[in-house]
């Protein structure tokens, strides 16, 4: 099969990635092969690819050389087969979810990070869900608690999590406002958000607005700016954050976050995502039912996804960014 394979780290995709003919997967007793028709770009595709911060590669990707040799991780396709203890699931079958290696003709997935894909969605919208919008479900249902009647402000509002987390706040009843550079202004309003911050021209930790919740889907604020904009009792949870540190990255503000919580009245706290199939099924619903509606920004064919990574990297998507398989 077709895949997109690298041998080493790196921070530039045209010179660590290439397309490959490779073996096709095989597929244990708990796992699925998937025929992929789709699969999308996130941020932490090009952490695994460049392998920074190089705290992940202590993290189990690879001291020397990453474990994984073709990366990707969202995809939606369909079953091709399913291993013999796998009842949930058939032949035939439209999925999507999330694994290692999806961009590749054909992936091996786990059969707990599936489940049948929205029937309203296309395979390229589809893919585009299963790791920013489980992201943002879990920042703003399960971390943040968000519920009718408070103000949430959305840090990153028109990124790949951000926008789920726009639509997700909103949808859970939220007044939502969203920060994001001129440019975006008019998409973000589009998905949703009742404010518009444009961080360009106005800074949102002045103090003079506060938020029952901040959910920062990818700024590099500091910590006491972001609490300057909290209520005395708000809540702040950390997706993303991108900083220069090669060693950790964004992980030490988070760290800090952590230790901060300890010792004031704000709930300061970091999301570590982790995706499953009941998650899936929730996202699946609020598609149908049109309360979110994912936003896809461009597509590129399998043999670019190195043009797509760039193109996600240097900033111009507003949404998600798609391979088409």
């Amino acid at each position: 099969m077709r895949a997109i394979v690298q041998d080493e780290y790196g921070a530039d995709p045209e010179a660590v990635l290439r397309l490959a003919e490779i073996a096709k997967p095989t597929i244990g007793d708990d796992e699925v092969l998937v025929h992929v028709r789709a699969a999308s770009v996130d941020r932490g595709t090009w952490h695994v690819m460049a392998g920074r911060p190089y705290l992940i590669r202590a993290l189990g990707f690879g001291l020397r050389a990453p474990k994984a040799p073709n990366p990707g991780r969202s995809l939606a396709g369909t079953v091709e087969s399913v291993g013999k203890n796998v009842t949930e699931l058939a032949a035939g079958d439209e999925v999507y979810g999330s694994c290692d290696g999806s961009f590749a003709e054909y992936a091996r997935v786990a059969v707990n990070k599936l489940a049948l894909k929205p029937e309203n969605l296309s395979y390229e919208t589809a893919a585009s869900c299963p790791i920013s919008a489980i992201a943002a479900l879990q920042a703003v249902r399960d971390k943040a608690k968000v519920h009718a009647g408070q103000k949430v402000l959305i840090i990153g509002a028109s990124g790949g999590v951000g926008t789920f987390a726009v639509q997700l706040a909103k949808a859970f009843g939220a007044e939502v406002t969203g920060v994001c550079s001129t440019a975006k202004v008019d998409m973000v309003r589009a998905i949703g958000a009742d404010h518009i911050i444009d961080y360009t021209r106005e800074d949102f930790t002045d103090g003079k607005r506060r938020y029952d919740v901040i959910v920062d889907t990818g700024g590099n604020r500091r910590l006491s700016q972001l609490r300057r904009a909290l209520t005395t009792t708000g809540t702040l949870v950390i997706v993303g954050g991108e900083t220069e540190g090669r060693w950790l990255g964004g992980f030490d503000r988070q760290i800090r976050a952590h230790l901060m919580s300890l010792v004031v009245s704000q709930n300061l706290g970091t999301l570590t995502s982790s995706e499953n199939s009941a998650d899936l099924v929730a996202l699946k619903e609020l598609i149908e039912s049109g309360k979110v509606i994912p936003r896809v920004d461009k597509t590129y064919p399998l043999g670019d996804v190195p043009m797509a990574i760039r193109y996600m990297t240097d900033g111009h998507a507003g949404g998600k960014v798609v391979i088409s398989v």
